[in-house]
């Protein structure tokens, strides 16, 4: 027997940690893992199934679980090897990329589909047990790994690959890497989004970017939905001739063969457009994968604010302190402060308590300007990586939408196609009456 080509877009190859020359490689990428033999991997998400356990609460709870299949498509030694498979559920899923955020921030981190269905129009269940959505969601989270397997620098993380390969104890590894101390709070980030007073103006404007990228797509898909709603119905109103001239042929002799013909023509057309609308699902999950994709960009905006804010605050801290040993070593007292208002009160320090303190302030000024400098160089290595890879989602982007609306506009070309055709058969029909 032949043996079957694997799919491409699900290969993931394991290599050394040196970085990609190229962004766009594929879905082929690299790692290295103590002895770990340079092979393929095809990574999937084959199943979904609906379990019953208990929460953290000690409550019944009823979820999802996905089973994560990834086999080894070469070897060394050139033998097959069998396919290793784990179950995952999506709050699992949600950890992975939680870490991917608090570790690599200058990256724009893949989004995972939504956790509830939304935009959704009248024939579209809402619930997110619903088998059709639990499917799309499926295939959502394959498409995250995918989307992170290719990534140049994101596939070589140790937690991504043991997330692929260790069922037990795989939460409990995250954890001991503290990400969660690391990450930063919402409050943290909201300050500095106001009081930063040096923005860059390109992370400015990228943050524009992804609220006006998220605003068209949300209108796109409200639009889609509500074209959805009325096609359902002018198509299922199509039944509605089928009936009419089924029954109209049951009193003909001559015209009745036509007139049956043409009814069961407009039956098959009326309920063609639930696979019609169960395809578009697709398109339209595409076009959700990027308007989560505007919240990964404002993130990488956000760490940007705050590490310019903690610049400035450094930065500002350091100035205080030498107008401080400036004003110790001259005497003179520039602008208001307590120090001030004390030594007016309670008289002058000695000058072995003024030595001491300049000896001291002298000490923080050499630590705050290298500090100052370490926050300098960190803050031009996070440009400089975040740009990169923006460079690189840029062009991923492009490409993605720009065959998602192509293919779009193909399947509404023939779906016109299919109603002229059905009209043509009606009226084929009509003839030979």
């Amino acid at each position: 027997m032949e043996q079957a080509t694997p799919d491409p877009e699900r290969l993931w190859q394991p290599a050394p940690l040196e970085p990609l020359s190229h962004p766009d490689a594929g879905l082929e990428s690299m790692m290295t893992e103590n002895n770990f033999s340079l092979k393929k991997i095809e990574i999937s998400v084959s199943e979904a199934e609906k379990r019953t356990g208990r929460n953290a609460m000690n409550m019944q709870e009823t979820y999802t679980a996905y089973l994560i299949e990834t086999r080894s498509v070469e070897h060394n030694d050139g033998q097959s090897v069998l396919t290793d498979s784990l179950w995952r559920r999506y709050s699992e899923f949600e950890l992975l990329r939680n870490y991917l955020l608090v570790y690599y921030p200058h990256i724009v981190v893949p989004p995972l589909p939504e956790k509830r269905a939304e935009f959704v129009w009248h024939k579209l269940s809402a619930d997110n047990m619903d088998p059709d959505f639990v499917e799309r969601r499926r295939i959502g989270l394959e498409n995250f790994l995918l989307r992170v397997a290719s990534h140049p620098i994101l596939c070589r993380d140790k937690i991504f690959y043991l997330f692929l390969t260790q069922e037990g104890n795989w939460k409990e590894t995250v954890n001991e890497t503290g990400f969660q101390l690391k990450a930063d709070s919402r409050l943290k980030a909201l300050n500095a989004t106001f009081r930063v007073k040096n923005p860059d103006k390109r992370f400015i404007e990228l943050k524009h970017y992804s609220d006006e990228l998220q605003s068209v797509i949300s209108h796109l898909l409200r639009v889609r939905a509500r074209v959805a709603d009325r096609l359902y119905g002018v198509y299922k109103v199509h039944g509605n001739y089928g009936r009419v001239f089924s029954e109209w042929s049951a009193i003909e002799k001559e015209m009745g063969d036509g007139l049956q013909s043409a009814g069961h023509h407009m039956d098959v057309y009326a309920s063609s457009i639930d696979d019609i609308l169960e395809d578009e699902e697709h398109y339209a999950d595409q076009l959700k994968e990027y308007l989560f994709y505007a919240e990964a960009l404002r993130a990488v905006c956000r760490k940007h604010e705050l590490m310019q804010y903690d610049l400035e605050m450094a930065a500002q801290d350091l100035a205080s302190k030498k107008q401080q040993c400036e004003e110790l070593a001259t005497g003179t007292v520039r602008t208001f402060s307590l120090k001030g208002m004390t030594t007016k009160l309670f008289g002058q320090e000695t000058p072995e308590q003024r030595e001491a303190r300049i000896k001291m302030l002298e000490e923080q000024i050499k630590e705050g300007e290298q500090q100052l400098k370490s926050k300098n160089l960190e803050g031009r290595e996070f440009v400089r990586n975040a740009w990169a890879d923006i460079e690189r989602f840029k062009e991923q982007k492009n490409h993605d939408l720009k065959e998602a609306l192509i293919s779009y506009a193909v399947m509404q070309i023939s779906m016109c196609k299919k109603g002229i055709q059905v009209w043509t058969n009606a009226k084929e029909c009509f003839s030979k009456m």
